[in-house]
């Protein structure tokens, strides 16, 4: 069991690699417009996030549609899975800058790097075999 557990994840190296170059990529554009919508636009950390989300959901889905999944079935039903899993890690997203940075008071650059942290860990499976699932 463990043996095909390690050839299967084995066999998913390259999407994986593939995945975290977006995931970074996204990270950094992420974290460098939230703090621009911060500092120098002045909006409130968990209005940042807001507004921040939807720049990065078209990069995200668009990069790892065409580059990281090679995927070229229909858009449509992949759009909404796609938007699916965002509103959920959206809604984890405000509610722990929230929780974190308004009510507790961390950092909001450190909170939103855990965030996405957090979300990396299942979104590459959910990718995989969900939303853009062949």
């Amino acid at each position: 069991m463990i043996e095909k557990t390690l050839i299967y994840l084995w066999t998913l190296r390259v999407e994986f690699v593939k995945y975290f170059v977006t995931g970074l990529s996204g990270v950094f554009l992420d974290i460098g417009s939230l703090i621009l919508l911060k500092e120098v636009f002045g909006l409130a950390p968990v209005i940042a996030v807001v507004v921040n989300q939807a720049f990065m959901l078209a990069y995200i889905f668009l990069l790892n549609k065409y580059w990281s999944f090679r995927n070229k079935e229909v858009l449509h039903r992949q759009i909404v899975r796609f938007l699916t899993l965002a509103l959920v890690n959206y809604c984890i997203s405000v509610f722990i800058m929230y929780v974190f940075n308004h009510r507790i008071g961390f950092d909001y650059r450190l909170v939103r790097l855990c965030t996405i942290a957090l979300m990396v860990s299942w979104n590459f499976f959910l990718y995989k075999n969900w939303v853009y699932k062949s």
